[in-house]
């Protein structure tokens, strides 16, 4: 064993183990669209006075987290989304109203003083005497008088401890402002600045003159700060304040062992007491558990069975060492979970999907270094299985390399553009690339190089799984087929196919998605079955004649309308279930139509990035007639898979672009391999026809492509039958980009080059090992197999 395998093999040992540690004691963080719950975005408005910005916006975060606990909802999540938008997560939520209510409910921020220790009230279920209500004469009811008690609180101050508090003598309207300081001089340490309108001043100073009659540590010396009925402070009032003379009437300062963070936070609370700007529901989801427990089992048995497909493929292809590879890949799971765990990403849906499709892509560089491996043992059969292996991985390298780079775009783009759980896809993708180079580049190569160094593997090359090349490498070289000969008529083709995909989208139409379009997309679970007609029926006699009726999983309904608050939502519930019995809502998706326009509008800009990114990538790596024959067969898989959406009549949507851009990765994946091969050979040819270069280098990675293919299309396929409706589109997209990506890279992308390059007057790329791969164009010195002591007879 070499010193490298020894590192590598050492290497593999160690990350695998803390792998294991992590995944064995920590579980990973599901999003509510996994786990059940409501997930609300809120944009911030601008008043008439106040614009909604950075400041306002967490200013207006900070009152709602203390409304939102009121409602008692286990382990709530508000964060700010940029610089005027707040996501609210509400796990367990199913029914939403309630949410909604309090949060776009007016604030209630008052003062009270303090009347002393509070007591429980009774629950007789009878009003008090001073709480009775009078009926007015249009037969309402009317509150009770001011001064009957009816004003007086019972509220736990901030230890817990229960206080009598009278009526409110202030409200959060006549606070001007309200600031955090640090008093270093005196040693007073973090305090909060209060200043009062003019009339509001003087209140203030005659409720804390009161409370200055009352002995020092007494209750009554208190002034309670209550905002939506909970106390966030109740200071004393210090005792060098005269009774009846009460504090300054323009400024005042809260003090005690405030933190700068609680110091901060009571000033948000008391300044932001109404909230600094008004706020607009732009995207409610609603999950209910049973959906996202059945798509972890789904994914689960698809990742199990997609896996197990592409290691029995991989075992039956590679022999002994697609054996190892299937080793490597298993091990790949446990690292990518792992750091998925570790790094504290929320796993989603379709970040999920991302994560199984992952495992199905990861065999791709272990089958790129076995090919180019066989290469080596086929032209130079006098030379080890080790040295050729190790030609293999160095061969290898730059597509491997290219390849993932053009991934890892696709996954950045999905980060920084897409919408919600999408961006949780684009996280698994990029960490799935990242681990599977690391189990094919270290974990696989490691193991192999092991067991190359074993004389029975290297003597028995029909074991080894490399020594001989595959039976569609020898059927190719055997035809021979004279595939660029004509290649204008491969275009033909090419141009037919989208026209059939253009027509589609021009007859039929794009069926967009509620997330692109604004609306509201709910879907229930019927205790009893109820057909389509019979409900569009129901709901049209209920008022919803604009409502869409349509199947969705295992007899449900799913019902798309257009604008639709939460009360209506209730109300075309209650219509389903006199039908139906029991209604349960599996998933409900509201999307308002500011948000809807910007979502479609970010999915062009998207897209449009994708092409100019990978051009400007391609063009870097590659010859600009290679970069742009790879965008030419890019955007033909693209045309191809929206149209076959519109022919099929299913729904794009945010999930549907994830997949789209996966599809752009993986078609300029297929293509920089061939290409990289193309180099090569026409660097090392450069007298020889370039369509015989590019003929010789399609036949040499075709198995490349197939091996590597059907590696996703297990995975894929699985999670098409399995994943349900959740999964089901998102599996077929890629399913179709997969198939018009293997075709487009060799029947688009080659003979689009060929096309470009007849006009093109640049010379053929420089030969291997010349130009600027070494030092001052010297040859490159061929590495010695490490068992090879040099000596010859």
């Amino acid at each position: 064993m070499t010193r490298a395998t020894a590192v590598r093999a050492v290497l593999a040992v160690a990350v695998l183990l803390v792998a294991v540690v992590i995944t064995l004691t920590m579980s990973p963080r599901l999003g509510l669209d996994l786990q059940g719950g409501t997930r609300i975005v809120l944009q911030a408005r601008d008043s008439d006075t106040v614009k909604a910005d950075r400041e306002t916006t967490d200013r207006t975060l900070e009152v709602l987290r203390q409304r939102i606990d009121s409602l008692g909802v286990s382990e709530p999540t508000l964060t700010r989304s940029g610089e005027d938008r707040i996501i609210v997560e509400l796990p367990d939520v199913q029914d939403p109203r309630q949410a909604a209510e309090v949060i776009g409910r007016t604030a209630q921020l008052s003062f009270h003083a303090v009347e002393g220790p509070g007591t429980e009230k009774p629950q007789t279920g009878e009003p008090e005497a001073g709480d009775s209500e009078t009926e007015g004469a249009d037969g309402k009811k009317k509150p009770p008088a001011p001064g009957t008690g009816s004003d007086d609180l019972t509220l736990p101050d901030e230890q817990g401890r229960s206080l009598a508090l009278g009526p409110s003598r202030l409200s959060g309207a006549g606070v001007d402002d309200a600031t955090a300081a640090f008093d270093g001089q005196s040693g007073a340490g973090w305090s909060v600045s209060l200043t009062f309108h003019k009339d509001a001043g003087q209140d203030w100073k005659k409720l804390t003159g009161e409370a200055a009659c009352h002995p020092a540590g007494d209750d009554r010396r208190r002034v309670a700060i209550v905002l939506d009925e909970k106390v966030i402070s109740s200071p004393q009032v210090d005792p060098s304040v005269g009774c009846r003379v009460g504090l300054p009437s323009g400024t005042t300062q809260i003090t005690g062992s405030f933190s700068a963070d609680e110091a901060r936070d009571l000033a948000l609370l008391i300044k932001g007491g109404a909230l600094p700007v008004p706020v607009e529901i732009v995207e409610q989801r609603t999950v209910g558990p049973t959906l996202g427990a059945a798509a972890i089992e789904a994914s689960a048995q698809a990742a199990l069975i997609g896996a197990a497909a592409t290691a029995l493929f991989i075992i039956v292809v590679y022999r002994l060492f697609g054996a190892l590879a299937a080793v490597a890949l298993g091990a790949y799971g446990v690292i990518s979970y792992a750091a998925l765990v570790a790094l504290g990403v929320t796993l989603t849906l379709p970040g999920l999907a991302g994560f199984v499709l992952a495992i199905g892509m990861a065999v791709d560089a272990n089958v790129l270094v076995f090919e180019r491996a066989r290469e080596e043992c086929a032209a130079r059969p006098q030379r080890t299985l080790r040295t050729a292996l190790t030609t293999g991985f160095q061969k290898a390298w730059s597509a491997v390399a290219d390849s993932n780079a053009t991934t890892l775009i696709a996954a950045g783009l999905l980060f920084f553009l897409g919408s919600g759980p999408v961006k949780g896809f684009g996280v698994t993708l990029a960490i799935g690339v990242v681990a599977s180079m690391f189990s094919a580049l270290v974990i696989a190569r490691a193991l192999t190089e092991i067991a190359a160094n074993r004389r029975f593997v290297s003597d028995y090359r029909g074991v080894n799984g490399i020594g001989r090349p595959g039976a569609v490498r020898t059927w190719l070289v055997r035809k021979d087929p004279q595939l660029f000969r004509r290649p204008v008529r491969w275009l033909v083709v090419s141009a037919a196919l989208v026209a059939v995909a253009v027509a589609g989208i021009v007859v039929r139409g794009v069926d967009l998605g509620v997330e692109f379009t604004g609306g509201r997309l709910v879907e229930y679970s019927t205790s009893r079955p109820v057909d389509v007609e019979t409900a569009r029926d129901t709901l049209a006699a209920a008022g919803f004649k604009d409502a869409e009726v349509t199947t969705a999983g295992d007899g449900d309904l799913s019902v798309r309308t257009g604008k639709l608050d939460n009360d209506g939502e209730h109300a075309l519930r209650s219509a389903l279930a006199e039908e139906g019995g029991e209604t349960t809502k599996v998933r409900d998706e509201l999307i308002g139509p500011s948000l809807g326009d910007e979502l479609r509008r970010n999915a062009l800009i998207a897209l449009g990035m994708a092409v100019a990114v990978q051009l400007a990538y391609l063009a870097i790596r590659f010859r600009w007639t290679f970069a742009v024959a790879c965008i030419m067969a890019m955007v033909h898989d693209v045309i191809l898979v929206v149209g076959a959406f519109a022919w099929l009549g299913r729904p794009v949507d945010g999930i549907f672009l994830a997949a789209l851009l996966t599809v752009i990765g993986y078609s300029v994946n297929d293509s920089v391999v061939v290409f990289d091969r193309v180099r090569e050979l026409w660097g090392a040819n450069r007298k020889t026809p370039l369509d015989t270069i590019a003929r010789r280098a399609v036949l040499q990675t075709v198995p490349r492509t197939v091996n590597t293919g059907m590696g996703a299309l297990f995975i894929l396929a699985a999670l098409a039958v399995l994943g349900g409706d959740s999964l089901a589109d998102f599996a077929i997209a890629l399913l179709i980009g997969i198939v018009v990506g293997t075709w487009s890279s060799v029947f688009t992308a080659v003979p689009g080059a060929l096309a470009l390059e007849r006009s093109a007057k640049a010379p053929p790329p420089p030969a291997p090992g010349k130009g600027k791969g070494t030092a001052r164009g010297k040859a490159r010195t061929v590495r010695r197999d490490p068992l090879d002591n040099g000596a010859r007879v």
